[in-house]
C-alpha cells in the first residue's frame, strides 16, 4: 500500500511539473481507431511516381546546410483496400503518443475481447461478431488476435531504408519484440520484411523464470511494384506464425481443492502442467490489378492459406482430472489436431464512372478441414461467389456505398454505409454457413456430427457526430437480429438456437478537453439481448472504458508528454469459460465473473521520433472488498506491476 502512495504521490508531482513547463497542447489529427478519438496519423493522396520522384526524390531532401530531413514524411504506407477502390492514400508513420500505453493486442482493442487473463492467452471478441467470410471457416479462432493478416497489412513507399523497432517489457516477464523493415529498390519498387516474438511467463503458478505462457515467433515478407506507365500493380505478402501456449486450465476452485486459493497468482494451483496448444498459420497474397483505359481496370487476387492446430495433454499425470473421463481414442494421451487449408481466387472488373466508384467479381474458394481422427474422410468444400461494389463521395463528408458478395446457391452478405458530416448509418444483413468445428469433431474427449441450418443476420449502425466547440460526442445505437446462431453449451457440444434474438447496443464515446493542457476520453456501451433463447449470448450489461490525463508538450516543447489514468469496468456476468482440448469458449452457469473496475497509471512520452511507456497495472489492487478480479472463469486479471516499452524509428 505505501509502494502505492508513492507512486500516487510521485505522479501528481509530475503533472504539476510537466503543466508549469507545458507550452502548448499537441495539435491533433485523424487517424487509426483506438476506442477514443483524435489520434495524430497524416494522409496524403498519391500523386504522379514521376513527379514525386522529381519533388520529393532523395537529393531533393536535403536542406540548404545539407542536413538530411527523411523522416516520417518520407517513408510513408499504404493499404491494398484504397488501391483496390481507386482511392489510394499515403500514411505517414504514427508518432502519435494517444494509447501507446496499452500496447498488447487486447487493450489496443479497447478489451473489447475476453482472454485468460495473459497476453497470447486464447481470446474471443465479447460482443457479437458476424464473420468475414460466409462460406466454410475453420472454427479455430482462438489465437486469431495474434495473427497478423496479409491481405490488411501495410504497404511502404520510402524514400530511404526505415527501420521500426517496438519492445515491450512487462512485469512478470511478459516480453514482446517488433521489427519492421522496408526500403525502395528504386521509385516503384518496395521490398520489406517483419519479424515479431512474444515470450510471455505465466502470471499463474510459473515453475521457474522461463516458464512461459505464450512462446510465438512470427514473420512476413511483403513487395509492391508499379510499372513505369503506372498501369500495372501488384502486391505480395507471405506471413507465417507459430504461437504455442502452455495451457493452465485455471485454478482449481476451492470447493473441489480447500488449500486452493484465488488471487495468490505465483502461487496458484492450477489444473495442468502437461497441456500445450500450438497454432501454426501460413497465408500467401497477392494482389495485382491493370489500367486497360480512363475508368476500366482489371484485377485479380490470390490467398493460399493453411491453419494447423495441434493440442496435446498428458493423461498419465494430475492433468487428466481436468478433462471429461471419457477416452474415446487413447487413456493417457490426448493429441488432437485439425489442419485447415484453402485457396482464393478473386478475379474482377473495377473503374470509376460519373464520380462512382464500382467493382464486380467472381471468387472461387476450395479446401479442406482434416483431421487423423476422421473416419469419415476430410472435409471439403468447393465454392463459388459472385459479387461487386458501388462508392459514391459527393465530398469529403459526404458519401454512400454498397457492397455484396452471393454464394452459390442460397448464402450471402449485403452490406451499405451512408456518411456525412452529422450522421452515419451502416446496414448488414448475411446468411453464413456454420464453421467446420461446428460441423464435425472427433477427439480423444469430445465427438459430433451435426447438421446445422446456416445462420442469419440484420444489423444496423447509426452513429450521430455531435462537435461542440472543442467537445466531441458520438452517441450511436447498434441493432442486432440472429437467427439460428450456433453456440457450445455446459457440456462442450454444439447447439443451435430455434428462435430469434434481438441485441440492442446504445454507446457513446466523448473526447472532452479539461482546460488547455488536460483531456478526457471514455467510452460506454450498453447491451440488452432479448428472446427465447437470449441465454445463448453472456455479454456484460455494462461495459465502460475512460482515460483522463495530461497532453501537452514541455521543457522548450522537446519532450511531448500524455500521463493519465486508464480506468476500465464490465458488470458482473457468467462470462464463456474455456475448454482448451477443442479451443472453443462455451457457456457455463458456475462462476459469476463479478463487477470490477481496474485503474492503470501510465506515462507516455516522445522525444524526437522514439516514444517511450511506463504503465503501473492496477493500481487500485487490495482498495476494494475484492482483493482482485476475474477475466474469465477461474483466470484472474493482472496483479500489480509495471509495463516498460520503447518504439523508434531509423530513416537511413
Amino acid at each position: 500500500m505505501n509502494l502505492k502512495k508513492l507512486i500516487l504521490a510521485v505522479i501528481f508531482t509530475v503533472m504539476a511539473v510537466f503543466s508549469a513547463w507545458a507550452q502548448r497542447p499537441i495539435p491533433q489529427q485523424q487517424g487509426q481507431s483506438s476506442g477514443f478519438p483524435a489520434v495524430n496519423r497524416s494522409e496524403r493522396q498519391l500523386v504522379n511516381p514521376d513527379e514525386q520522384e522529381q519533388d520529393t526524390g532523395r537529393k531533393a531532401l536535403l536542406d540548404d546546410s545539407t542536413r538530411q530531413v527523411y523522416g516520417p514524411k518520407t517513408s510513408l504506407f499504404f493499404f491494398e483496400k484504397d488501391l483496390k477502390r481507386n482511392s489510394l492514400k499515403l500514411f505517414e508513420q504514427d508518432t502519435s503518443l494517444t494509447n501507446f500505453h496499452n500496447y498488447d493486442p487486447v487493450a489496443k482493442s479497447g478489451w473489447k475481447y475476453q482472454d485468460l487473463g495473459n497476453i497470447g492467452s486464447a481470446s474471443q471478441s465479447i460482443f457479437f461478431e458476424a464473420p468475414e467470410v460466409i462460406g466454410t471457416r475453420s472454427g479455430l479462432h482462438a489465437y486469431d488476435l495474434y495473427f497478423k493478416d496479409p491481405a490488411k497489412r501495410r504497404y511502404f513507399d520510402t524514400k530511404s531504408p526505415f527501420t521500426e523497432m517496438s519492445a515491450f517489457f512487462g512485469g512478470g516477464n511478459r516480453n514482446l519484440l517488433d521489427i519492421t523493415f522496408a526500403r525502395n529498390v528504386n521509385p516503384r519498387w518496395n521490398l520489406g520484411f517483419e519479424f515479431s516474438t512474444y515470450r510471455v511467463r505465466k502470471t499463474l503458478n510459473p515453475v521457474n523464470r522461463d516458464d512461459h505462457l505464450a512462446n510465438q515467433n512470427s514473420y512476413a515478407f511483403h513487395t509492391n511494384y508499379r510499372s513505369e506507365n503506372g498501369r500495372y500493380w501488384i502486391l505480395g505478402a507471405f506471413s507465417r506464425m507459430k504461437h504455442v501456449v502452455s495451457e493452465i486450465g485455471g485454478i482449481i476452485p476451492p470447493e473441489v481443492d480447500s488449500t486452493s486459493l484465488y488471487f495468490t497468482y505465483e502461487d496458484a494451483k492450477v489444473w495442468l502442467q502437461n497441456s500445450q496448444a500450438r497454432d501454426l498459420r501460413q497465408d500467401y497474397h497477392v494482389y495485382h490489378e491493370y489500367k486497360l483505359g480512363n475508368g476500366l481496370q482489371v484485377y485479380h487476387t490470390l490467398d493460399r492459406k493453411n491453419q494447423n492446430v495441434l493440442f496435446f495433454a498428458d493423461l498419465t499425470t494430475s492433468d487428466s482430472l481436468f478433462f471429461p473421463k471419457t477416452r474415446l481414442i487413447n487413456p493417457d494421451t490426448t493429441l488432437q489436431q485439425q489442419d485447415f487449408a484453402e485457396w482464393r481466387n478473386e478475379f474482377g472488373i473495377k473503374g470509376s464512372f460519373k464520380g462512382f466508384y464500382y467493382n464486380t467479381f467472381v471468387k472461387f474458394r476450395n479446401g479442406r478441414m482434416r483431421s487423423p481422427s476422421y473416419e469419415s474422410g476430410d472435409l471439403r468444400f468447393n465454392e463459388l461467389y459472385l459479387g461487386g461494389e458501388l462508392i459514391g463521395k459527393i465530398s469529403e463528408q459526404w458519401s454512400v456505398s454498397a457492397d455484396g458478395e452471393y454464394l452459390v446457391p442460397g448464402n450471402f452478405r449485403i452490406h451499405g454505409i451512408f456518411n456525412s458530416p452529422w450522421l452515419d448509418l451502416e446496414y448488414t444483413k448475411s446468411l453464413f454457413q456454420p464453421n467446420a468445428i461446428q460441423t464435425r469433431f472427433f477427439g480423444n474427449h469430445f465427438e459430433w456430427e451435426s447438421e446445422f441450418v446456416d445462420t442469419g443476420l440484420d444489423q444496423i449502425k447509426g452513429t450521430i457526430k455531435l462537435d461542440i466547440k472543442s467537445i466531441q460526442l458520438r452517441p450511436s445505437l447498434t441493432l442486432n437480429r440472429i437467427n439460428n446462431y450456433i453456440y457450445f453449451d455446459e457440456a462442450f457440444l454444439p447447439q443451435q438456437t430455434s428462435s430469434s434474438v434481438v441485441m440492442l447496443m446504445p454507446s457513446l464515446k466523448a473526447h472532452v478537453p479539461v482546460g488547455k493542457k488536460f483531456k478526457w476520453d471514455t467510452e460506454v456501451i450498453f447491451t440488452a439481448v432479448s428472446g427465447e433463447e437470449k441465454d445463448a449470448f453472456r455479454i456484460p450489461a455494462l461495459m465502460g472504458n475512460t482515460r483522463f490525463y495530461f497532453d501537452s508538450p514541455a521543457f522548450n516543447e522537446n519532450v511531448y508528454v500524455q500521463l493519465g489514468v486508464d480506468l476500465r469496468y464490465r458488470s458482473g456476468y457468467f462470462a464463456p469459460a474455456y475448454m482448451p482440448a477443442m479451443q472453443q469458449f462455451h457457456l457455463q452457469n458456475r462462476f459469476d465473473v463479478y463487477a470490477y473496475p481496474v485503474a492503470d497509471v501510465f506515462l507516455d512520452f516522445r522525444i524526437n521520433r522514439t516514444r517511450v511507456l511506463f504503465k503501473y497495472n492496477h493500481l487500485n489492487a487490495g482498495m476494494l472488498n475484492r482483493e482482485g478480479y476475474f477475466v474469465t472463469p477461474d483466470y484472474t486479471g493482472y496483479r500489480s506491476f509495471l509495463d516498460l516499452g520503447i518504439t523508434w524509428y531509423l530513416f537511413d
